[in-house]
């Protein structure tokens, strides 16, 4: 089976290696799907990347994954925080779901600790900076493939 993953980032992901690099690091969201597909090739599941700024966009996309992906890993940036609409979209949604953050959130400011998107996702990988994709692709696979 050649299982098929999407990534969805959320807003501001496309500023990444710009935005705060003291907090989210130098390295690009172009470089996260780089290493993603590399790793994705290696163990034989294909992978599509988005970006949305927008939170209906990221609902649609969610919307959509339920019938074209295996698995769905998910940064929803600032939405995990307070969107009801991405937490609705991702419990509607019976796929395996993964998502990460790059930053410590816990450790941030007081609204950045609430993660309720995260609440709709079988795991959650956050404060390992970009690695956390990789770890999350990793878990994400394993999900999907019943622990195998």
């Amino acid at each position: 089976m050649h299982e098929t993953i999407w990534v969805l980032n959320g807003p501001n992901l496309n500023l990444l290696g710009e935005r705060e690099p003291d907090i989210y690091g130098r390295e690009t969201l172009k470089d996260v799907e780089n290493i993603l597909r590399e790793q994705a090739f290696q163990q034989e599941v294909s992978i599509s990347f988005f970006q949305k700024n927008g939170e209906g966009e990221l609902v649609t996309l969610i919307q959509e994954a339920r019938l074209k992906a295996h698995g769905l890993l998910i940064n929803p940036g600032a939405y995990s925080h307070y969107s009801l609409a991405v937490y609705d979209a991702l419990r509607a949604v019976s796929i395996p779901k993964v998502e990460v953050h790059i930053s410590k959130v816990l450790k941030r400011e007081q609204e950045r600790r609430h993660l309720l998107t995260a609440a709709a996702c079988d795991g959650l990988i956050a404060g390992f900076g970009t690695w956390g994709y990789s770890l999350g692709l990793n878990a994400l696979v394993k999900l999907i493939r019943g622990g195998k």
